[in-house]
């Protein structure tokens, strides 16, 4: 066993001593102990730093994720619209549907407060050997969700989709 003071040794708290002045192993030193007590504090300072940025980082993926639900959903009432507008044989039969179409999509689960359909195109038959007219539907709603984050992002948001009038429309 090692004499006391000699190389080995532990020392009175059973860390061991020094190897010498100036030697890597002193309290101070490049690679010598660290004083536990000096850290005291820095994690509560990094929580106090970090949690708002954590916070406003989750904050823009959830409006983020608003916003994409939205954009889809908007786009595929608009779709759906146009489509059951194609179908019809007058306008205001094509306006009802489409609107009917739309809201079946968006009211409740998308938006909130009414929901905008504005139809567009010629409803007359075509000439024989002439193509079908187009028809263009608009979707416009304030999608839910956005304006409660309190990040500068529009609610309204408008969805637009093209369809040829089916040659095969109902009969009166």
């Amino acid at each position: 066993m090692a004499v006391n003071g000699a190389r080995g040794d532990l020392g009175e708290h059973g860390a061991r001593a020094p190897e010498g002045p100036g030697e890597p192993g002193e309290q101070g030193e490049p690679g010598g102990r660290r004083d536990l007590r000096s850290d005291r504090g820095v994690t509560t300072i990094e929580v106090v730093i970090l949690a708002p940025v954590m916070f406003l980082f989750i904050l823009v993926l959830v409006a983020f994720g608003q916003l994409v639900d939205g954009r889809g959903g908007v786009d595929g009432a608009a779709r759906d619209a146009v489509r059951a507008a194609s179908l019809q044989r007058t306008v205001g039969e094509a306006q009802r549907a489409a609107q009917r179409a739309a809201e079946s999509q968006l009211e409740g689960d998308v938006c909130t407060g009414p929901v905008d359909v504005d139809l567009s195109g010629d409803f007359a038959p075509p000439e024989p050997g002439e193509a079908s007219s187009i028809i263009t539907v608009e979707v416009t709603c304030e999608v839910k969700g956005l304006g409660m984050l309190g990040l500068d992002i529009d609610p309204r948001m408008t969805g637009s989709s093209s369809a040829p009038l089916d040659p095969y429309r109902r009969a009166a």
